[in-house]
């Protein structure tokens, strides 16, 4: 599960969170409320969803300073792409 959320053996509601936090990190012109409506059918209500929005985001904002200052990756991460 380390390299791919799909290969490990997750609950449907995390399966549907994971796959809510990919879609915004990687298309967010993408989001629509059917994303939305899905989330609410694996059962997470308005809170759970604002919160995996802002943990989403942030994570993303931080990984981009990161990236933009080259801070040294920890030793156990694998290597970033060659450029």
């Amino acid at each position: 599960m380390a390299s791919d959320w799909r290969d490990g053996d997750l609950e449907a509601a995390d399966r549907a969170l994971a796959a809510y936090a990919e879609k915004l990190t990687l298309s967010p012109g993408a989001m629509g409320e059917a994303d939305v409506v899905e989330l609410r059918r694996a059962g997470f209500g308005d809170v759970a969803i604002h919160d995996l929005i802002q943990v989403t985001a942030y994570f993303n904002y931080i990984n981009r300073v990161a990236d933009g200052v080259d801070v040294e990756l920890e030793p156990e991460m694998p290597p970033r792409p060659s450029r």
